[in-house]
């Protein structure tokens, strides 16, 4: 199992980073991964179209980019770099202004799952904010990223489950297992973020047996809808997407699970 640090050497941190927009933030981000030899510097191109083409869907949380672009051959190998801006930056996203930017650079689309998963269960946290903004050295992220009881003893609420006897799910019109999809423009990192936040609501509402979810990129979900019983994605995407046949609900915070929850309480009527 590839581990968060693993993917994050000391170099590739930048508590202190400047940028004068999203363009330059992005590029900061992508100047560590070629200095640490992960990239080329194309790939940093790629980053910044993407999200030139999908919009700023990449801002999953309040002040949190994760800049990426598909797996490509300007990718070395894989890895992660984490930048911090001095002075935040507009993506022209419902959770601006951005002031951490972490970039992922994928070899291929599943050996970053596991860190990614890692990544995510540690924005979930409400205390996550406050202590990777307070962190003052590379070694001090690095092991807070590692030591995930530090994070979770500062977290102190969390959106409540299904209150009573939480009623086993049902669609009108589906037969069989029952798939949401989360999407991405290209369903190897944002979409990892939202599908582990659906998992740990639907863990708490003790739906895990009944719903399936599946992270997955624009093209590859028009397909998948006939699949599905929904789709949660960002409001670019969405719009990306078009429409399908299955609801689709935009989620502008991909780490909240409240928001998340208030989308399922909707879809199944509960």
């Amino acid at each position: 199992m590839t581990s968060l640090v693993d993917l994050l050497p000391s170099e590739a941190i930048d508590l202190h980073g400047h940028a004068d927009d999203w363009r330059a933030a992005i590029r900061a981000a992508g100047d560590l991964l070629v200095a640490t030899g992960v990239t080329t510097a194309e790939y940093t191109a790629e980053m910044i179209g993407n999200v030139e083409t999908n919009g700023p869907y990449i801002v999953i949380a309040p002040g949190f980019a994760f800049a990426h672009a598909r797996p490509s051959p300007a990718v070395r190998r894989t890895g992660m770099s984490w930048v911090r801006l001095e002075k935040p930056v507009e993506f022209d996203s419902p959770n601006d202004p951005v002031d951490l930017v972490v970039a992922l650079a994928a070899s291929d689309s599943g050996v970053h799952t596991d860190a990614m998963a890692a990544l995510a269960k540690v924005l979930l946290e409400p205390g996550a904010e406050q202590l990777l903004r307070a962190v003052r050295t590379p070694r001090q992220l690095r092991a807070l990223l590692l030591d995930e009881t530090e994070i979770a003893r500062v977290a102190t609420e969390k959106p409540s489950a299904a209150k009573g006897s939480t009623p086993i799910p049902t669609v009108k019109s589906h037969s069989g297992p029952l798939k949401i999809l989360t999407v991405c423009g290209n369903g190897v990192g944002t979409s990892l973020f939202l599908k582990s936040t659906l998992e740990s609501v639907l863990d708490r509402w003790h739906w895990t047996p009944y719903i399936t979810v599946e992270a997955t990129d624009t093209i590859s979900a028009k397909g998948k809808a006939s699949e599905a019983v929904a789709v949660l994605t960002s409001g670019e995407i969405a719009k990306t997407l078009g429409n399908l046949s299955i609801p689709v609900r935009v989620i502008e915070n991909f780490t909240s699970a409240a928001e998340v929850d208030g989308a399922l309480r909707e879809l199944f009527d509960l």
